[in-house]
């Protein structure tokens, strides 16, 4: 694969792209040489105002044109996704899909958020005024893009974006490109004047200039916490959006709906190898229910096919690369040694880590307070809510949070309780709808994701008003 039109590029060296299965080269992208950041903020300026002169029915008819694309080809786009990132094909499927519905969700946006009436005659002094606000473009917009879901992140970046009527430099992730560079073409075939993305690859030196150039307004970055930390010092006078990752807890109660409690859990903690910023990493149990839970979960978790990604019937693939699921492995080893005990799992293969689950983590452990991001997940028991709910806001961040219960009233009590961005009921944390907002409570964490929150962030109001005097 090449992505020679959608970036400008200097003599740098290729940058190879691997499959996580098996290592094989899949292609290459060609580097942008961080001497050429003049040009691309150029190019970016340039895109800035074509996108902000583009009619609100215009971005619009864009986002949904290229929605349809990405329908039309949806097992191309899978496959993608399935060779760079490694996720299941059923799984990459879902992606797809989700990246269809987040581009439709984006050109309602681009046609309803426009404003509102401001009521100055709510004021005394100001009866004879009247106007309104409406929302206007900021300008350019980084954009910094993760492999775990490399074509619906780059989505929930790349279509509010549109919509508000900005301009994107826009760096995926060097591990998976290509998903990102078919939602650029696609994106264009429908109608988006090619100024207005422009895409990047390199190292940390080109990411450093991309958002510390004093004319981009905005930096909207997924990925980790030292990462980000790094971008909040170089970045300046701009306005940041920043989703860093957490450590969710999920817990179960008693009076569950048992085998749905099973399943959402399994699922929640073993989606996409556990490369999931909200998958569930904690299992809370009420103790009596613990015994019972345990047994259950390690059954299904053992009923989970780990393999070729490509295969229907897998429903685990490989981490991103041998490098990581090495670093699982070793953090893994430290838990057991620090007395946690291994339940199953804790296998590795290459870069494929079989899904591991353990019990009695020490809570001074690196496992409990870090995100994992693999394929572990750790049970715990507990025996009042209160304590559950002190063991889930034990990190120091956190994205979602989950709790099985069928009394309202501890659901109620968790869901105001618990620091988190957002508390699923009788779902597992890892949850997510689109549209809603989505981040993080406690450390790091900054603006919103989900479409119409997003683009609100990528937008800025500007007040009219008249004077009938």
């Amino acid at each position: 694969m090449s992505a020679a039109k959608l970036h400008i590029t200097t003599s740098v060296s290729p940058i190879g792209v691997y499959s996580p299965y098996d290592g094989a080269l899949l292609g290459s992208v060609d580097a942008t040489d961080v001497s050429a950041i003049d040009e691309l903020v150029a190019g970016a300026k340039r895109g800035a105002e074509i996108s902000r002169k583009l009619p609100r029915h215009k971005r619009a008819s864009i986002l949904e044109g290229a929605a349809r694309i990405i329908e039309s080809r949806r097992e191309a786009f899978a496959e993608t996704i399935v060779r760079e990132a490694g996720k299941t094909i059923v799984q990459a499927r879902k992606e797809v899909l989700r990246c269809v519905n987040t581009l439709k969700l984006s050109a309602e946006e681009a046609k309803r958020n426009a404003g509102e009436i401001v009521p100055f005659d709510a004021y005394v002094g100001s009866e004879q005024r009247q106007g309104w606000f409406s929302r206007e473009p900021l300008g350019i917009i980084t954009a910094i893009t993760p492999y775990n879901d490399p074509l619906n992140l780059v989505a929930h970046k790349l279509g509010p974006a549109i919509a508000g009527g900005n301009s994107v430099l826009l760096k995926p992730s060097n591990l998976t490109p290509f998903s990102a560079i078919k939602l650029v073409e696609a994106l264009r075939e429908a109608g988006l004047p090619q100024e207005v993305i422009t895409v990047a690859h390199g190292d940390r030196e080109l990411v450093t200039a991309m958002i510390s150039a004093r004319e981009v307004r905005m930096v909207s970055f997924t990925g980790g916490f030292a990462t980000g930390e790094a971008i909040s010092r170089a970045a300046g006078l701009k306005k940041l959006a920043m989703e860093l990752g957490g450590n969710a807890p999920v817990i179960v109660m008693n009076d569950c709906d048992f085998d749905k409690a099973v399943e959402a859990c399994v699922s929640g903690a073993f989606w996409a190898a556990g490369q999931n910023c909200i998958g569930a990493q904690r299992i809370l149990i009420q103790a009596a229910l613990y015994d019972r839970f345990r047994d259950a979960f390690v059954a299904a978790t053992n009923k989970l096919k780990a393999g070729d990604p490509r295969q229907e019937e897998t429903d685990v693939g490989p981490m991103i690369s041998q490098e990581v699921a090495e670093r699982t492995e070793a953090a893994v080893n430290e838990a057991i040694t620090a007395a946690a005990r291994l339940l199953c799992g804790h296998r590795r293969e290459g870069s494929l880590y079989h899904p591991t689950v353990l019990e009695g983590t020490p809570l001074t452990c690196r496992l409990w307070h870090e995100e994992v991001f693999a394929p572990v997940v750790m049970l715990a028991p507990f025996d009042t809510l209160d304590e559950a709910i002190e063991m889930a806001n034990d990190p120091d961040y956190s994205l979602h949070a989950g709790i099985f219960t069928n009394n309202l009233n501890v659901a109620l009590e968790a869901a105001n309780r618990i620091e988190a961005g957002g508390v699923m009921i009788n779902d597992s944390s890892d949850y997510r709808f689109d549209a809603m907002p989505f981040g993080g409570f406690k450390y790091g964490s900054m603006g919103r994701e989900g479409v119409r929150f997003a683009y609100e962030d990528m937008t800025q109001p500007k007040v009219i008003c008249i004077n009938r005097r």
